[in-house]
């Protein structure tokens, strides 16, 4: 019979994913309907990258949410992991699309791909080796947060700003989730996993606000 984990800390874990893989396919079918129109490659690299999030955030509910094998629970995290690191992967993609005007190399998305499966390759051969996942992150959203810098100083990206305030948010999210000791009482128990959840779901929100200003705003320059 399948039981809820009895730990309190996981229970909010699991229910925060729960929340966040709602609000990931909330941005994922948001991003199609405002860029499906307009710019289609765009549209897919987004789509995309939230649509495994929004996987890797369910299969995280259940890791997380219910009582298991350490074997089951391992299988449960392989695909989680791979599909975060594709994520980040398109995610990378998505900015150097901005940043080269519209435009990507032909072989970058191969070679992000390559980088995803190194990446959970390690964490398949190094289990428990969450610092991989972080680092990994750590330089992908780093590099967006200072194209997106850049790109709002030239004015050039409608929605530069609100993109780069969403990947800091995304920065915190991760230093908060690196740090285990991390624990909140307000109603519930939350650690550090829980409280990533929370804020990385506000990064989300301004993230699909930065994408549906940068939309609209080629409908109006197209209009004019």
């Amino acid at each position: 019979m399948i039981q809820i984990i009895d730990i309190p800390t996981e229970q909010t874990t699991a229910a925060t994913d729960v929340v966040m893989a709602f609000v990931a396919l909330m941005v994922t079918l948001k991003v199609y309907q405002y860029g499906k129109d307009i710019d289609r490659k765009k549209t897919m690299i987004w789509v995309w990258a939230f649509g495994l999030l929004t996987f890797a955030s369910a299969i995280g509910a259940v890791a997380h949410g219910f009582q298991m094998s350490k074997f089951t629970n391992f299988l449960l995290w392989q695909p989680l992991n791979l599909a975060l690191g594709i994520a980040i992967g398109l995610f990378a993609a998505g900015v150097v699309y901005d940043y080269k005007n519209y435009r990507l190399p032909k072989k970058l998305i191969p070679i992000l791909l390559v980088f995803a499966v190194v990446f959970f390759t390690v964490t398949v051969i190094i289990p428990n080796a969450f610092i991989v996942f972080i680092i990994y992150e750590a330089i992908a959203m780093i590099y967006a947060l200072i194209v997106y810098i850049i790109l709002a100083s030239r004015g050039k990206v409608k929605g530069a700003g609100l993109m780069a305030t969403g990947i800091l948010i995304t920065i915190i999210a991760a230093a908060i989730q690196a740090v285990e000791t991390i624990k909140v009482t307000f109603i519930w128990q939350f650690d550090h996993n829980g409280i990533f959840h929370i804020v990385q779901m506000i990064g989300l929100l301004i993230l699909l606000k930065g994408l549906q200003t940068e939309f609209q705003s080629r409908v109006v320059r197209k209009a004019t």
